[in-house]
C-alpha cells in the first residue's frame, strides 16, 4: 500500500498563481478562492474536488481507493 500524499499544489486557472495547501482527508473539497486574485475554483466536470482539478496531487480518498473511491459516482 502506498503512503497518503496530504500536500498538493493548487494552481489557479485565472491567474496561475500557486500555492502548497494541506488536503482534508476525510471529504471532497468543492470550492477554493484564489488568494491572489479571490477566483473561486470549482471542480471541472467528472472530477470530485478542486485537488484533483487543479492540484498536483489528486485527494486522499482518489489515492486510496482510485475509481471505487467514495468521491466516483458510480
Amino acid at each position: 500500500m502506498t503512503e497518503v500524499i496530504l500536500t498538493s499544489v493548487l494552481t489557479c486557472p485565472e491567474c496561475r498563481h500557486s500555492k502548497a495547501e494541506t488536503m482534508p482527508t476525510d471529504a471532497c473539497q468543492w470550492s477554493y478562492e484564489c488568494e491572489k486574485c479571490h477566483a473561486v475554483l470549482r471542480p471541472k466536470a467528472g472530477d470530485c474536488c478542486v485537488y484533483c482539478s487543479y492540484g498536483t496531487v489528486p485527494c486522499p480518498p482518489i489515492q486510496e481507493g482510485g475509481q471505487l473511491s467514495c468521491c466516483k459516482t458510480t
